[in-house]
């Protein structure tokens, strides 16, 4: 018994299975005790849901408006006003994105779809007028000199990740997210067992998902929740920085910039009491840069990384193959031994039209795992996830059924 466990944890099998290989288990035997653990296991969730609570009603948050209702509505009205009266109107239709562009009117994202605003198309002096009027001093200076920059638009109604560039036709602005504040789990609609990610004391979490998938709003609650119930050093990494967490212990936040990675590497190393970090998004970091370090040096470090929503079992893969081939089978082991856990998700238009709800797949580290991660064996994943439903993990299949 003892040596089928072990094969079947290692090489993340059904224990069943393996105990049929090895003759311990008839194959009559073994229908019975599935026949079993499957009666017994509606009984259990039978029990649970008689005595859970009432689910969480999945209302959207927020004053938000149809796609019909948006097409509609007339701006005309702050045509000859700032992008910031503009941003102001179009945030409480509950937008998540908004666009200027030369030649044509503003356009927004809603519940995932881009609408074009009833408002006069953008002229080219006009929009860079206005564009301009955003920027600070240290801001106009990397645009004038790159032609590209993001930084966080702050104002009297929220903090916005902005980002203004150059194109053939002129100067346009990207002003993405809704800039609420963080939110716990529920508050973003996340299952109950991703709070388990905020208990280890180190390690990696990743949060994988295509752009606009809500991977920051999922990093700032886990954030918050550690803000919230535990008492460490937080350490957030973010350029630009849009969220804002009120420090119920101690929070500090490097300056953005071309530097962060390495402000982040200098300004944590002395600090060596426990400290979840935050690393959103390594589009600039290199191969052993500071935040790698960190993965190994006792920091629990939750990141995200643009990516389609079966990278649970792909994840691997991504992080290892930017190293050298010399280099991977040494990455490879320390990936399997820090690896907490992964998040992968996408947003789901409702039904009823107003606003998105997200659909997560799950997966916790375990020996399985890390051995699978170790060998190079990740397309094994998707038999662990089937199995691990006890554990909390999720397939992306089961988590669009259940919505």
């Amino acid at each position: 018994m003892k040596e089928c466990t072990a094969i079947a944890e290692r090489e993340g099998r059904d224990l069943g299975t393996v105990m049929r290989e090895k003759g311990a288990l008839g194959e009559k035997q073994l229908e019975m005790v599935r026949a079993h653990l499957r009666k017994r296991s509606a009984e259990q969730a039978e029990s649970a849901g008689a005595a859970a609570p009432p689910p969480l009603p999945k209302t959207p948050p927020g004053p938000v408006v149809s796609l019909e209702e948006m097409a509609q509505r007339d701006f005309g009205h702050v045509a000859d006003k700032s992008i910031h009266e503009l941003l102001r109107e179009v945030r409480t239709c509950g937008v998540s994105d908004l666009h200027c562009q030369v030649g044509a009117p503003p356009f927004v994202r809603l519940h995932g779809s881009l609408v074009y605003l009833k408002h006069p198309p953008y002229e080219r002096t006009e929009l860079a007028r206005k564009i301009d009027e955003l920027f600070g001093p240290y801001e106009r200076g990397v645009f004038e000199t790159h032609w590209d920059v993001d930084f966080c638009l702050e104002t009297e109604h929220g903090r916005y990740r902005t980002s203004v560039f150059k194109e053939r036709l002129g100067t346009d602005c990207r002003v993405p997210g809704d800039p609420a504040a963080p939110a716990d789990g529920r508050g973003v609609h996340l299952p109950d067992q991703i709070k388990r990610f905020t208990g280890y004391s180190q390690g990696i979490v990743l949060i994988t998902g295509p752009a606009g998938s809500g991977k920051s709003a999922t990093m700032a609650a886990l954030v918050e929740l550690i803000n919230e119930e535990r008492y460490d050093h937080i350490v957030t990494v973010e350029d630009p920085i849009e969220y804002i967490f009120e420090s119920r212990n101690c929070q500090r936040e490097p300056a953005t910039g071309e530097d962060s990675h390495q402000q982040f590497r200098h300004g944590a190393q002395g600090r060596r009491c426990a400290r979840p970090g935050c690393h959103r998004d390594r589009r600039n970091a290199r191969p052993g840069d500071g935040v790698d370090r960190h993965h190994r040096g006792g920091d629990r470090t939750p990141g995200a990384r643009h990516a389609a929503h079966d990278q649970c079992r792909a994840i691997g893969r991504r992080i290892i193959d930017v190293f050298p081939p010399k280099e991977q089978p040494q990455i490879r082991a320390m990936v399997s031994e820090s690896m907490r856990g992964v998040i992968s998700q996408q947003l789901i238009p409702r039904r009823d039209g107003l606003g998105r709800e997200p659909a997560l797949e799950i997966m916790f580290s375990s020996p399985a795992v890390a051995n699978m991660i170790r060998e190079s064996r990740t397309f094994q994943l998707t038999s662990v996830l089937q199995t691990g439903a006890r554990q909390g993990m999720k397939l992306m299949d089961d988590s669009l059924q259940e919505l």
